[in-house]
């Protein structure tokens, strides 16, 4: 199957570079801002932009992520009016846009009926936390018939078997959890992460994106000839988070807009 993310990823491999993708959560601070986030990061030259769907019991998200989610739950935002503002963007010259949300919104809306949302607001692939992979058939057939992606998530605590029946029911690209337990800032790329992603290597061809602790250019050197992409959020957040201050709300857009540029431009060099 090929959509926009597989192309994507195609492409930079073509072109012997790493794919960034940056984590936004929608409604924080308001619609509007999500809007002019995700024109201001496909300004930047990311390649993808994962959309966080705000949910009040999150999976695995540290918490300036979850504070993230608190905010916009607290404006009352919900699913229809994102997929609303997501369908304004259609048309304009953006990355392609993965979903993170719970399987519960999606089962709360009705498989079909937010699949089809997806599709007219122009998301092109799903990540969704608390689906477990080895349960993911029915959902995974139901994007598949849609040219949408599924994108499943594995962990370091993943016993390798259990990699085997993930995989089966995953398409686009495999997130990556880069260390065990919440997302957030580190200072270090882990060994045990560099061995893990040379064993996945050898047991799919899909692009692997690394995530989970991944936040300055300098985590993206040693990943590169074994991922295929880095995805941050808590350092994206945070930018973000200053949208909803008077005093900083003004210089937050460009402050983003240049730390994606640091991040894109790490991930498309070139290895010598």
């Amino acid at each position: 199957m090929s959509n926009r993310i597989s192309e994507t990823f195609a492409r930079l491999r073509s072109e012997g570079r790493m794919a960034f993708m940056p984590f936004i959560t929608a409604a924080d601070p308001d619609l509007g801002a999500t809007q002019n986030a995700i024109r201001t990061l496909g300004s930047a030259s990311v390649d993808l932009i994962e959309i966080g769907f705000p949910y009040s019991d999150p999976i695995a998200d540290g918490p300036v992520i979850q504070a993230s989610y608190t905010r916009a739950l607290e404006k009352k935002v919900q699913v229809r009016q994102i997929f609303a503002a997501l369908a304004e963007l259609k048309g304009e010259s953006l990355p392609p846009l993965v979903a993170m949300v719970s399987y519960a919104i999606i089962f709360r809306t009705g498989i079909d009926a937010f699949l089809e949302h997806c599709v007219q607001s122009g998301i092109s692939g799903l990540i969704v936390p608390d689906l477990p992979g080895a349960e993911a058939e029915e959902l995974f057939t139901k994007t598949h018939a849609r040219d949408l992606n599924l994108v499943q998530l594995i962990a370091p605590t993943t016993p390798r078997q259990r990699v085997k029946q993930v995989l089966r029911c995953c398409s686009g690209f495999v997130y990556i959890v880069a260390v065990a337990g919440t997302t957030g800032e580190r200072a270090n790329v882990a060994d045990a992460l560099l061995e893990q992603l040379r064993w996945l290597r050898e047991e799919t061809e899909l692009p692997l994106a690394v995530g989970f602790g991944i936040s300055r250019p300098e985590h993206v050197a040693p990943l590169r000839g074994l991922a295929q992409g880095v995805i941050v959020g808590t350092a994206v957040v945070r930018y973000l988070e200053k949208l909803g201050t008077s005093d900083s709300a003004a210089t937050a857009l460009p402050e983003l807009k240049t730390y994606a540029e640091s991040m894109a431009t790490a991930a498309h060099a070139v290895k010598s």
